[in-house]
C-alpha cells in the first residue's frame, strides 16, 4: 500500500494546529492518524502534536506483521484513550493550556479490512468504484441539528456554528471513541482529513478528483483546491491506496 499526506497552514491562520503521521508494518498493513487541535495557538498545537506522538509511539511499539481484527481494535482504541489521558494531564500541569483539546481520526488497513477510531469532526472517507462514503460521523453541534432534522447536510457545511464540536480528546479524563470496521478492496482509497478540507470540498468534488489523479497528486490537489475555495483554516489530508 502507498500512503501520502500533506498539511498546510491555509491562507488566514497564523499557526498550524493540525498534525498527522503515517506508517506501515508491512506491505499489507498501513496506518495513519490525523488531528485538529483547539484551545488557542499554543494549546491547539500542543494537543494535536501530543495526540499524534502518543498514538504513533503506541502503534510503532506494537508493530507486528500479522494482526487479526480484535488485536487491531485492542490496539487502536487504547491508543486514542491514552492520548486523551496524556493531553488532559498535560493541561492540568500547565494552566495556560487549560481547555486544550484535539480531534482524532485514526485508521489501519490490514487483510483487506479498514479499521477506524475517531473523536471529533475530522473525517474518514472511503472512495471505491461505486462512489464515496463518509465513514465517520461528526461529533459536532451541526451534526446533531442534522440528526434532529433541523437543518440539511448541505446547510450544515455553511452553518455559523459548524466549528463547535461536542467531543474531543483532552477535555476530560475520559472520552467515548467511535469505532468502525468495513471491507477495503484493492481498488479502494481511504482519505483522512480535517475540517479545513471537508468544509470546502464536498464529497462529489473529492470523488471526481480521485478519478483523475494518482494518490500523490490527489493529496496535493485536495489541499490546493481547499485553499482556492477559501482556505480559512488549517488543511490536512492523508490518502492510502493500493496503486
Amino acid at each position: 500500500m502507498r500512503i501520502f499526506g500533506k498539511t498546510d497552514i491555509g491562507l488566514v491562520r497564523h499557526s498550524n494546529q493540525d498534525a498527522f503521521q503515517k506508517g506501515s508494518y508491512s506491505k499489507d498493513i498501513a496506518w495513519a492518524v490525523v488531528c485538529d487541535g483547539m484551545g488557542g495557538a499554543n494549546g491547539g498545537n500542543v494537543a494535536s502534536q501530543t495526540a499524534v506522538e502518543q498514538i504513533t509511539h503506541q502503534l510503532t511499539s506494537s508493530c507486528r506483521d500479522r494482526l487479526d481484527s480484535q488485536a487491531i481494535k485492542d490496539l487502536l482504541i487504547p491508543a486514542v484513550l491514552n492520548a486523551n489521558t496524556a493531553i488532559y494531564e498535560y493541561a492540568q500541569k500547565e494552566p495556560q493550556l487549560s481547555g486544550m483539546g484535539t480531534t482524532v481520526v485514526l485508521a489501519m488497513i490490514a487483510d483487506q479490512t479498514l479499521h477506524i477510531a475517531h473523536v471529533g469532526d475530522s473525517r474518514a472517507y472511503l472512495l471505491s468504484p461505486q462512489g464515496i462514503m463518509q465513514v465517520t460521523k461528526d461529533h459536532s453541534m451541526v451534526q446533531e441539528m442534522v440528526d434532529r432534522g433541523e437543518i440539511t447536510a448541505d446547510q450544515a457545511r455553511f452553518h455559523p456554528r459548524k466549528n463547535i464540536i461536542t467531543r474531543a480528546l483532552g477535555i476530560g479524563p475520559d472520552v467515548n471513541v467511535d469505532y468502525h470496521e468495513l471491507p477495503f478492496s484493492q481498488q479502494d482509497i481511504l482519505l483522512l482529513c480535517t475540517d479545513g478540507l471537508s468544509n470546502y470540498l464536498d464529497p462529489k468534488t473529492i470523488y471526481s478528483m480521485s478519478l483523475e489523479l494518482d494518490l500523490e497528486q490527489l493529496v496535493e490537489q485536495l489541499v490546493e483546491r481547499s485553499k482556492q475555495m477559501g482556505g480559512r483554516d488549517n488543511i490536512t489530508a492523508v490518502v492510502i491506496g493500493n496503486e
